[in-house]
């Protein structure tokens, strides 16, 4: 009777608990239907440009499911830094020259696999083609890929993750409570918060960032300075954020909860899978998550080796939601005072 009444206490619990109740049955079927949608998707077709090449090569290059069109060197360097090419191919007095963007381990060798087995029975192939990287080199790994990524990833979540607890500490052990009880403002007690929390979050940005160059010897082209400026505001963001979640939270389990639906999500669009593949249903998230932004520009810094001009715009979408959630955490305080 006791191991009934127990259980039956429980389940009740539960169902009192509408918030964990939806989490524990929506929020595996929501995550399932992503990664559905994330793996389903288009298969991604190579785009290579090319000149000076007889038109059976270009034929079955496009009969090889390529993306082919005819494209100048000068202009194919424009179109790698947009994004547009992932390969350039021009075949001269019998040598075959290719250039690749570089920035994808697997989609250079899938370019070079393909466009040697098209060469190959023309005798073309027979030369040796001279390859050229425009980013990268031929010894990057897919860690060096995807590193930059993961950078940004786990400054988001640990920080999301501390200061939205903490923030709930400090609000169910009552320290928010007389702190609003005071003359102090909304906005000072949210900034205080922030520039509080914010001074570890700035040491453990620059730990995960050195840790990550110079002892796992991730790859490296770019300022050092920007790849710390643009963790720091991934984490800013990842700040305000867990703070303003938090003030929705009953305890630190509910606090957990948001991690399926806020974080989890963000690491399909965030780069560490090819955005191009994934489905249109879904592909809208990524540019309305913070971290699609950040993974962006640290790539773009990392292995691109660019500059402020070429990141300027992630950045000031990255600061543009920390001063967003901030702002809205200060409203979420109005339920603790009215004045």
């Amino acid at each position: 009777m006791r191991i009934k009444a127990l259980t039956i206490r429980i389940i009740k619990q539960f169902f009192h608990d509408k918030r964990t109740l939806a989490m524990m049955l929506v929020a595996p079927l929501l995550i399932l239907t992503i990664i559905s949608l994330v793996f389903n998707g288009e298969d991604v077709v190579p785009a290579i440009g090319g000149e000076n090449l007889p038109s059976p090569v270009i034929e079955k290059l496009k009969e090889a499911d390529i993306d082919y069109k005819e494209v100048s060197e000068i202009k194919a360097e424009s179109e790698f830094r947009s994004g547009e090419l992932d390969g350039w191919v021009t075949l001269k007095d019998q040598q075959l020259r290719i250039i690749l963007e570089g920035s994808d381990p697997g989609m250079n060798q899938r370019i070079l696999a393909t466009v040697k087995n098209v060469l190959q029975p023309s005798g073309q192939g027979k030369v040796e083609p001279e390859i050229e990287y425009y980013y990268g080199d031929e010894d990057m790994t897919s860690f060096d890929n995807f590193g930059p990524v993961l950078i940004g990833f786990f400054a988001f979540f640990f920080v999301f993750l501390i200061a939205g607890v903490s923030f709930l500490r400090e609000r169910t052990g009552g320290t928010l409570e007389r702190l609003m009880a005071s003359p102090v403002k909304k906005s000072e007690v949210v900034i205080g918060y922030l520039l509080g929390f914010g001074f570890f979050t700035v040491i453990q940005s620059i730990l995960i960032v050195f840790y990550s160059i110079y002892v796992l010897d991730l790859l490296m082209i770019g300022d050092f300075l920007w790849v710390v400026v643009i963790t720091l505001l991934c984490a800013f963001t990842a700040l305000s954020l867990g703070t303003l979640l938090s003030a929705y939270a009953q305890n630190e389990l509910q606090m957990i909860q948001f991690i399926p639906i806020v974080v989890v999500p963000q690491v399909f669009f965030s780069g560490l899978f090819d955005l191009d593949s994934i489905s249109n249903w879904v592909s809208w998230i990524g540019p309305i998550t913070p971290l699609y932004y950040a993974a962006e520009a640290l790539r773009d810094v990392m292995i691109r080796g660019l500059g402020f001009e070429d990141i300027a715009f992630e950045l000031m979408v990255l600061l543009g939601f920390s001063l967003f959630f901030s702002i809205a955490n200060i409203f979420a305080l109005r339920k603790y005072r009215s004045f």
